[in-house]
């Protein structure tokens, strides 16, 4: 998320850490289908326990609850930046995105239920939903020269709120037998990080920053003992941390994110064996992934896009065009990090639904790169010769 940089470190763009991501989920795919799979299938599914606090997780949800917390702290200090100084920081700049945003979750929770909506499968309703930004960005940037700004921003703004809707679904669906009072006290340390974050940015002390540290690995700690996926200790953080100080650390943690636990964690997550089984006897849940997040990310983005340009209040920017829509809707179907993560969650008690799921993901998100490359392309190259033909 945030505006489009330019930086030398290829890990701060949008082009590599997208190619990055892919090739670690292939990765991951590939190792498990092979026959030596079982030697690195018993090393993810190893635990790791923390003596005395009752923390006793595999290594595959250490990664999934402990280091993708770390994605969720940037992500949440740059919703921050956007809600605050950013894209949708007014009603007026936000309405459109908003109403789009809602359309790319209504139509592909519709769609999924229409295939999978069965006891078995039905629970899976959240995992077309997401909108994977790094991907999103990544694509624009290899296909959309030309692009005018408007769509970026579009693009962009609709990213934002569609993070904000899946950070939502994972603190209220996936939140199991709660233990109000540990999440009280995580409450209560996220309180004390609000205040030293403050303190920081007044002294700049390096002590502090290091018990900031600490606190934030104790929220994390009571999060994840509370019962709430520990993921959402990362958001609560990087909301409430003062500007300077939290733009410091997302710029710091930003490679490591990047080139390290994003790709890490899309390796654990796509470390799943594709069913030797007909396309007829696969999972519903597979199917209303696969057809949900490139067909009702479309439909949706596009529909309730192109409503929303009618509805658009006096002094905002011109609306997008249809076609622009068409093309926004095409990146929003990537899903990937975050309809992996709803994969795991939703399917966590069916290991045979779940790694169908995951593989819905993969292909629904494939599907919607490859539609996304051929769209946005058409749609800056179009621009590029209007832009030549109007010298």
């Amino acid at each position: 998320m945030g505006e489009m940089r330019i930086s030398a470190n290829p890990l701060r763009g949008q082009q590599f850490p997208a190619f990055l991501l892919l090739a670690a989920a292939g990765l991951g795919l590939l190792l498990a289908n092979i026959p030596t799979h079982d030697a690195l299938a018993a090393v993810l599914h190893a635990h790791i326990a923390i003596p005395g606090t009752g923390l006793d997780l595999s290594v595959a949800h250490w990664v999934s609850d402990g280091l993708l917390a770390i994605f969720f702290l940037v992500v949440a200090i740059e919703l921050r930046h956007e809600l605050t100084h950013g894209e949708l920081n007014s009603v007026r700049k936000a309405v459109q995105p908003a109403i789009a945003a809602a359309g790319g979750v209504i139509v592909p929770i519709a769609v999924y239920l229409m295939i999978a909506g069965g006891p078995e499968t039905a629970g899976g309703w959240p995992i077309p939903t997401a909108t994977d930004i790094a991907f999103a960005l990544g694509v624009l940037a290899m296909f959309g020269r030309g692009l005018p700004s408007g769509v970026r921003v579009f693009l962009l703004a609709l990213a934002i709120l569609d993070d904000i809707i899946g950070i939502i679904f994972i603190a209220v669906l996936f939140a199991h037998d709660v233990d109000w009072l540990l999440f009280l006290l995580a409450v209560v340390c996220v309180a004390v990080f609000w205040l030293l974050s403050r303190w920081l940015h007044a002294s700049g002390h390096l002590g502090i920053a290091v018990t900031m540290g600490l606190v934030g690995v104790l929220t994390w700690g009571l999060v994840a003992a509370s019962g709430i996926h520990a993921t959402i200790a990362g958001v609560m953080l990087g909301l409430v941390m003062a500007p300077v100080p939290a733009e410091r650390v997302r710029h710091a943690l930003e490679p490591t994110v990047n080139g390290f636990i994003l790709p890490v964690f899309a390796f654990v997550a796509a470390f799943v064996v594709i069913p030797s089984v007909s396309p007829r006897e696969l999972s519903p849940a597979f199917w209303g992934i696969v057809i949900a997040l490139p067909v009702g990310k479309i439909i949706g983005i596009g529909l309730f896009g192109w409503v929303s340009m009618l509805i658009r209040p006096r002094g905002t920017a011109p609306g997008l065009v249809f076609a622009d829509l068409i093309a926004a809707g095409t990146l929003g179907g990537i899903g990937f990090t975050v309809s992996l993560l709803l994969a795991n969650l939703a399917f966590a008690d069916d290991a045979g639904i779940r790694d169908q799921a995951i593989l819905g993901v993969l292909g629904g998100s494939l599907i919607a790169l490859a539609l996304a490359a051929v769209f946005v392309s058409l749609r800056a190259r179009w621009y590029r010769q209007v832009s030549a033909a109007s010298e």
